[in-house]
């Protein structure tokens, strides 16, 4: 199955959706926005779960775009922000670029950029640091490679999932620290991290 199934879909919201640990990043992730928010982006949007959970926390955005490639998880977000105005909701592959959105004060992503093979990891980085407006904030809250093939299993089993996606491909924390590094951002660091999760976070220079 792809992220295109509804069923696929439907399995993976009722799985991760109930897990402690994702609320727990996803506390942290709100701890890390700036105070003032005009425009937000979240990348592999999902059922636009961050979205809503920015938009919670700083209610005075003027406007979210929420990108996803699944039509399926699309029509869960277009579903949930029926009534809000501020939030356009585009159907947009991760491995194309992103310049076509403009620019933001915080870029979001939850679950998704470990679809990406490493050279469009990379240069999606560098997208998003030239999207972001001075002192914006990047923030990924991402499933990561785990030190060693014992803590991958364990971390599968916590998850509840009995084998791995094929769509994965995982990459460790201090790699991608040193990516986002190298695309410019400033104080970055592992926020956060429980076993295969982590949540990476930098800020635009200004």
């Amino acid at each position: 199955m792809t992220w295109s199934d509804p069923a696929k879909v439907d399995e993976y919201i009722g799985r991760v959706g109930r897990l402690a640990p994702r609320l727990a990043g996803e506390a942290a992730l709100v701890e890390l926005l700036p105070v003032t928010v005009e425009r937000i982006l979240d990348l592999g949007c999902g059922d636009g779960r961050l979205t809503a959970l920015v938009l919670d926390a700083r209610p005075d955005v003027v406007e979210a775009v929420a990108i996803d490639a699944s039509p399926a998880m699309l029509d869960r977000t277009r579903a949930r922000f029926v009534d809000d105005t501020r939030v356009r909701v585009r159907e947009h592959d991760l491995a194309v670029p992103i310049t076509e959105f403009g620019t933001f004060d915080v870029v979001v992503s939850g679950f998704a950029i470990h679809h990406l093979v490493d050279a469009r990891k990379v240069a999606l980085l560098d997208e998003i640091a030239a999207q972001l407006r001075p002192g914006g904030c990047y923030a990924n809250l991402e499933v990561v490679a785990s030190p060693t093939p014992e803590l991958h299993a364990e971390f599968r089993r916590a998850i509840e999932r009995e084998t791995d996606d094929p769509e994965d491909k995982l990459v460790d924390v201090e790699t991608q620290l040193g990516w986002m590094r190298a695309a410019g951002f400033e104080h970055v660091d592992c926020i956060w991290k429980w076993r295969g999760f982590a949540l990476l976070a930098g800020r635009s220079p200004g």
